[in-house]
Parts: C-alpha cells; sequence; structure tokens
C-alpha cells in the first residue's frame, strides 16, 4: 500500500486549481463530474491532490462543506489488493463506511473507512493496477 491522494473539499474547484497549480507548478492529470461532484487531479509525481467540488447540494461534499468549511476530506492509499485491504481492516475491527469496492472517480474502485475508526481521518482505499 502506498500514499495515493489527499482529498481537498472546495466550493470554487476552478479558483483552487488556478492557485494550486500556479503556486505547486504541476498540472491537472484528470477531470471529471461524478456522483454530484466535479473532480481534478493534480499530479505531484508522487501522488495527487484531488480537489473536489459539489455540484448541488445533496452529497457528502457539500455536508462536509457546511459543516466545516473547505479544506482536507481524506487521505487516499492505494493498493493493488483492495479487497484484501477491506479484509484486514475488518478483522481489524475497522468500521467501513463501504462494506464492498464501488466505482470512484477515474474508474478505480474505492472504499471508504470511518473516521471513528482511524483517529479521526476519513481514509480511502483506492484499487491501483501497480503500486
Amino acid at each position: 500500500m502506498r500514499f495515493d491522494h489527499a482529498g481537498v473539499a472546495t466550493a470554487d474547484l476552478d479558483s483552487l486549481l488556478e492557485f494550486y497549480t500556479e503556486l505547486l507548478d504541476v498540472t491537472v492529470a484528470h477531470e471529471e463530474t461524478i456522483d454530484g461532484l466535479r473532480v481534478a487531479f493534480l499530479d505531484l509525481g508522487n501522488g495527487y491532490v484531488e480537489l473536489l467540488e459539489p455540484v448541488g447540494e445533496d452529497n457528502a461534499i457539500a455536508s462536509y462543506l457546511d459543516r466545516n468549511g473547505p479544506g482536507i476530506h481524506h487521505l487516499a492509499m492505494g493498493t493493488v489488493d483492495l479487497a484484501g485491504a477491506l479484509d484486514r481492516a475488518r478483522e481489524m475491527g475497522v468500521e467501513l463506511i463501504d462494506e464492498e469496492p464501488r466505482e470512484g472517480a477515474w474508474g478505480h474502485d474505492v472504499a471508504f473507512l470511518h473516521p471513528k475508526s482511524t483517529g479521526g481521518v476519513l481514509v480511502e482505499f483506492v484499487g491501483r493496477s501497480r503500486e
């Protein structure tokens, strides 16, 4: 398993995208709209920053922004064995948000672990073909 990305919630993806691409001198690796979110991944070379903007008000990022304002929403770890990572978490008694992998951004299977079980951090496992 390895670090994959940090997800950052924002109400203004375009402004934050412009800011981070200039500040970090990075490029946009991928953009899409999925599950009521505009998503952009910035390529850092050894991982990504994922910017998340809600499209509408009925999704987890909109709720997060209402409660907390903009900022880091989750940390994601890439794994070639997503099912095995979930099994290991279950065996450890970790509360899972996703009992089974589901389709996430960029066409990857993902599963989230509840912050109550992970030291207050929303953790995402991302299925990757290689680590």
